[in-house]
């Protein structure tokens, strides 16, 4: 499973660590249980502290971009989650190969997303409606395909339809995913002409 927004293992792993750090101390270095037992307390809040999930938005101007437009952004990725998790979840449970690689590649476009956001707070309204529309509905149409192929007798005409729905989604996604790469290019055309005419008037000179 992806890790979309982090998680908690950093507590796992640091308490596995200082678990196994008291054993080694006392019985394999010949220190007193209680030295050993410091030194695991403070490798384990050590390794939580340096093994810390990432948060959202971390490092970014805040004031500059304005809390307002993180906060809002924040919601929507925060929500959309879960939905990104269903559609991974749905392709592991879809044994038809090309319906599962189309489902995958609907969460990597989902990602890819997420990660565009998070890069630049902004533009989460360029993509409002995917995150909050296309991509809860494309969870539930996966998942309805998932389990149509369950049944002893899958219905071929109802997996024919849920493909074609996976197409169009598939359509709807990568055009709010190239939403947000046309929003940065928005001024190219106009930087474009304004080079193409001060290069003619050089020359031309």
């Amino acid at each position: 499973m992806r890790n979309w927004l982090g998680n908690d293992g950093n507590w796992i792993v640091a308490g596995l660590a200082a678990a196994i750090t008291v054993p080694l101390l006392s019985f394999v270095a010949g220190m007193p249980f209680w030295i050993a037992a410091i030194i695991a307390l403070l490798v384990f809040a050590g390794l939580v502290i340096l093994l810390a999930p990432r948060r959202l938005f971390e490092g970014l101007d805040l004031k500059r971009i304005g809390s307002g437009r993180v906060a809002f952004a924040r919601d929507l990725l925060e929500a959309a989650v879960p939905f990104a998790e269903r559609l991974e979840s749905a392709a592991d449970a879809i044994a038809d190969k090309p319906a599962a690689k189309a489902v995958r590649h609907l969460a990597e476009i989902a990602a890819d997303v997420f990660r565009k956001v998070e890069a630049k707070p902004e533009s989460a309204n360029a993509v409002r409606r995917f995150l909050s529309y296309y991509l809860p509905r494309a969870a539930e149409v996966a998942e309805g395909f998932a389990v149509i192929e369950a049944k002893r007798v899958p219905d071929p005409k109802q997996l024919g339809e849920v493909r074609g729905v996976l197409v169009k989604l598939e359509e709807a996604f990568v055009h709010y995913a190239d939403s947000l790469v046309d929003e940065e290019l928005g001024t190219l055309d106009t930087d474009l002409r304004l080079i193409q005419a001060s290069l003619k008037e050089d020359i031309g000179r």
